[in-house]
């Protein structure tokens, strides 16, 4: 059906979406109000159009007339899923000057991804024609057309898509040029890395820019590259060092307020934090640093030439930019050859973490809450009692249908099996599946069927060896909870893990283990609030006092989603990489992911300061323990003219001393970042008292660690050429109180995969049981033993050869 776009957009500044659907898309007509009171706000909700059970709703704004933030659309979403599990959803407010479509895509496996699209009169609407065009039907497209039909349609539509290797070619090209704009630099290293950075920092006002966070403008950047040429016209690197230096210092990184002539001069812009925009070192070491403005122009007519939103990636036509983006761009210019880095999709990194994660999480939870995982009530009776729910679809495909004579024939008669091999119709199988397949599927989906009717999945560890759908399972444990003290062990155990990538690249992983805790976060906070809604007593009750003060503080902030992440990314998380600039694009996606929870300006909270989280350092080069401290300082003590060896316990006395100090005052900083109210010149002074006894140490440290290599620190051309090449990073005081609990509870992730000899003549590592294995995958691997605690569970992406040949002896 081809779509009158003149009428289609005429139709939607009207806000008249049921003509829209009805009399312009080919829908059918469908009535129904279904009003919501959420939150003590009421939620007028309309049925307008349908399509084989695919139902689209209006909802107006609520009582102040805007209409509902992020965490209340999804809350709407749920309770509308009741009536009509497929469906769209547009939110509009009560002067028709915004409208928020709102698709779900839901994927076996995995939670819901609300995928989200902002309108306003001020657009052209062309974005959401271009997506209407696939979901309008014509008469002739009525016949055969059923549910799965018109949903696979909304998906098109809607949902995201890979990033188009055009945008990477652009990027790459214009990276290049902007680089070689930079002027006041001669480190070639620096100069590039100079140039992510300010490509990173631009990239994500662009972002925010296109949400009207920055004066309410959504070319900010644009604009006031433009003042500042025609205020400054003999200048041509004035918006640079007038302009873009003091916006990212003095504006996102400090907190209001920040005097009248600066408000005059930038507008109203908020407070970020976060350590993306502060004084970064070569900004300190380089301080004739000059960018011209014509650099600044061309860059931004290449991103002018996409649309830039939050929340979901970029569609077919090529043009639509997302934070995933970054990830891939930094997969792509790492010279994969030389690093061993490889970027890891999705689906793996869901699929590993899910299954490591989650099985930790149980087995807490289990040592806390015994009795929920035994007798005839114990959690494992969801499986029994929904053991469909928990098979894929994949698995269960065509499993309802009745197999053919000449098919089922030969399940019992070997003799007869001519058209086993034979292609299956798309109704019985998955793609390129023939019959054979088919019948293999079907009895394994009986046989796992079975065993879950019997009971004899009781194990979480039974959820991976039978491909179960192990995160729906944890999620409907949580939301069933019967008593408290099942509850409280989640969430004691959600709230405590420690999850690390010690090779992090540019955050797959992180990513991966940040979607799965925040949808088990989430659903112990419902469950909370349900036991608290359901208690008689109401507050004066002591019974649930922990949840009520979960609640409320939970409660203190703006948006609960936005709580959730930020919670995780600074309790839970934690990596390093050896590329600093895989560091800070990782964190950069981090930031992003916050932000794109905020609907409005006002409700923006300070991104959390994850540099302790999120490290930058050799992985291989280093100390693990104080026991590993004390045998460097023993060996740099022995010989003459040494330090005396009765002087070593009280050396490592106070050392160890330091690092206690670095990790109280971490903590601090960690509390002090969740809290709802951050004072600024408190938090700055503790960042900055942890960076000063953090170099302290570790200046130590690499001393010792020197002359293990024989290199003499007094030296400063051999010693630093040696910490330049090693880079190394001293898991012993860098996460001081996880080494000291034991380790890190979760180790994921996808090592280099490289040839040790290729890095020889960058640096070398020392006293690894696996060295003969001669890759840094392997070495990853040993270092891991050292890192991890006496339960974690670990999982890390390796090639076969690690488990097939000889020289992986030692690895195994």
């Amino acid at each position: 059906m081809s779509l009158n776009t003149q009428r289609a957009r005429e139709l939607l500044h009207e806000f008249d979406f049921k003509k829209l659907f009805i009399e312009e898309l080919g829908w059918d007509h469908h009535s129904g109000e279904h009003p919501l009171n959420i939150k003590n706000e009421k939620y007028d909700i309309k049925a307008i159009a349908q399509k084989r059970g695919v139902q689209i709703f209006e909802c107006s704004g609520c009582e102040d007339g805007k209409s509902p933030e992020y965490s209340i659309r999804k809350i709407i979403d749920k309770e509308i899923s009741k009536i009509a599990y497929e469906h769209l959803i547009i939110f509009t407010d009560n002067t028709k000057s915004a409208q928020i479509w709102q698709w779900v895509h839901k994927q076996p496996g995995q939670p819901k991804a609300y995928r989200e699209y902002r309108f306003d009169n001020s657009h052209s609407f062309e974005t959401i024609i271009q997506k209407l065009n696939t979901v309008a039907f014509a008469l002739s497209d009525e016949e055969g057309l059923d549910l799965n039909g018109v949903t696979t349609r909304l998906k098109d539509a809607l949902d995201r898509d890979k990033v188009t290797k055009q945008f990477y070619d652009r990027f790459k090209k214009e990276k290049d040029s902007f680089e070689k704009s930079i002027k006041g630099i001669e480190n070639s290293g620096d100069r590039d890395w100079y140039a992510s950075i300010m490509l990173n920092r631009l990239m994500f006002v662009y972002f925010i820019e296109k949400k009207g966070f920055l004066n309410d403008d959504q070319e900010y950047l644009k604009n006031k590259l433009n003042e500042s040429a025609a205020k400054n016209k003999k200048n041509k690197s004035s918006f640079y060092r007038e302009f873009l230096l003091s916006f990212f210092h003095d504006g996102l990184n400090k907190m209001p307020p920040r005097g009248d002539d600066f408000d005059i001069q930038f507008g109203k812009i908020p407070y970020l934090n976060g350590g993306i925009f502060q004084v970064h070192k070569i900004e300190n070491n380089y301080r004739n640093l000059e960018i011209p403005d014509t650099a600044f122009t061309k860059i931004f007519k290449f991103f002018d030439q996409y649309e830039w939103h939050l929340d979901y990636r970029p569609l077919r036509s090529g043009n639509e930019i997302n934070p995933d983006v970054l990830g891939y761009i930094f997969e792509k210019y790492v010279n994969q050859k030389e690093m061993g880095a490889y970027y890891t999709k999705e689906d793996i990194t869901e699929y590993i973490s899910k299954n490591t994660i989650i099985p930790f999480i149980f087995d807490k939870v289990k040592e806390d809450c015994k009795i929920a995982f035994e007798g005839e009530h114990s959690v494992w009776n969801l499986l029994k009692e929904n053991p469909d729910t928990y098979i894929y679809d994949a698995i269960k495909k065509g499993t309802d249908l009745k197999l053919p004579a000449e098919i089922a024939v030969g399940i019992s008669d070997v003799s007869k099996r001519t058209e086993w091999n034979k292609p299956a119709p798309e109704e019985y199988a998955l793609p390129t599946e023939i019959w054979r397949e088919v019948v293999a599927r079907r009895q394994h989906y009986e046989e796992v069927k079975t065993k879950l009717l019997n009971g004899q999945i009781s194990d979480i560890n039974d959820l991976i060896t039978y491909n179960l759908n192990i995160r729906q399972f944890a999620q409907d444990v949580i939301e069933n909870c019967e008593g408290p003290e099942l509850l409280r062990a989640f969430f004691k155990a959600i709230k405590n893990i420690s999850i690390l990538d010690p090779t992090v690249g540019s955050g797959a992983f992180i990513f991966a283990a940040l979607n799965i805790l925040e949808s088990l976060y989430e659903a112990c906070l419902d469950r909370m609030q349900v036991f608290l809604d359901e208690d008689p007593d109401g507050e004066s009750s002591k019974k649930y006092s922990d949840f009520r003060k979960t609640i409320a503080e939970v409660n203190q902030h703006p948006n609960m989603q936005y709580f959730i992440y930020k919670t995780i990314m600074i309790n839970n998380l934690y990596g390093v990489d050896i590329m600093d600039e895989a560091v800070e694009i990782c964190k950069l996606r981090l930031f992003l992911k916050l932000v794109s929870q905020i609907d409005s300006v006002e409700n923006i909270e300070p991104l959390p300061d994850i540099d302790f989280n999120i490290k930058a350092g050799n992985t291989l080069v280093g100390f693990t323990s104080l026991d590993k401290v004390k045998k460097a300082i023993e060996y740099s003590s022995s010989g003459q003219g040494k330090l005396p060896l009765g002087d070593i316990p009280e050396i490592l006395k106070t050392i160890e001393n330091r690092a206690k100090g670095m990790e109280l005052g971490f903590q601090k900083f960690k509390e002090m970042q969740i809290q709802g109210k951050i004072d600024d010149a408190e938090i700055s002074k503790i960042k900055s008292d942890l960076k000063i006894m953090s170099t302290m140490l570790e200046e130590e440290l690499n001393h010792y660690l020197a002359k293990e290599y024989n290199v003499d620190p007094e030296n400063d051309a051999k010693y630093y050429k040696w910490l330049n090449s090693h880079r190394p990073f001293h898991w012993f005081i860098e996460f001081y109180g996880i080494n000291k609990s034991g380790g890190f509870d979760v180790i994921i992730g996808n090592p280099p995969y490289i040839e040790y000899k290729k890095l020889e003549n960058k640096y070398e590592i020392k006293s690894f049981k696996t060295e003969y294995c001669g890759n840094l995958y392997a070495f990853i691997l040993e270092r891991l033993l050292t890192l991890k605690n006496w339960s974690s569970r670990c999982s890390m992406i390796v090639p076969i050869s690690g488990h097939s040949t000889d020289r992986m002896r030692p690895l195994v």
